[in-house]
C-alpha cells in the first residue's frame, strides 16, 4: 500500500478527530467539562463520524494507488 500525501492528509485528520473524542470523553466522565457539556458533547458526536471517514477516505485512496 501506497502513502500519498493526500492519505497521508487524512490519516493525520482522523488522528486529531480521534484524540478530540477521546478528550471529550475524558471531559464528560469528569463531570465538569471545561467548555461545558453541551459543547463537548457536540464535540465529541462531530469527531466520532469525522474520525471514521477521514481513516476511511485514506484507506480508499492509498489502495487506488497501488
Amino acid at each position: 500500500m501506497t502513502v500519498t500525501p493526500k492519505s497521508a492528509l487524512f490519516l493525520g485528520a482522523s488522528c486529531v478527530a480521534a484524540i478530540a473524542a477521546v478528550g471529550s470523553v475524558f471531559e464528560l466522565s469528569s463531570g465538569k467539562p471545561e467548555l461545558g457539556s453541551l459543547i463537548t458533547g457536540i464535540i465529541l458526536a462531530m469527531a466520532l463520524p469525522l474520525g471514521a471517514f477521514f481513516f476511511y477516505a485514506a484507506v480508499k485512496d492509498a489502495q487506488a494507488n497501488q
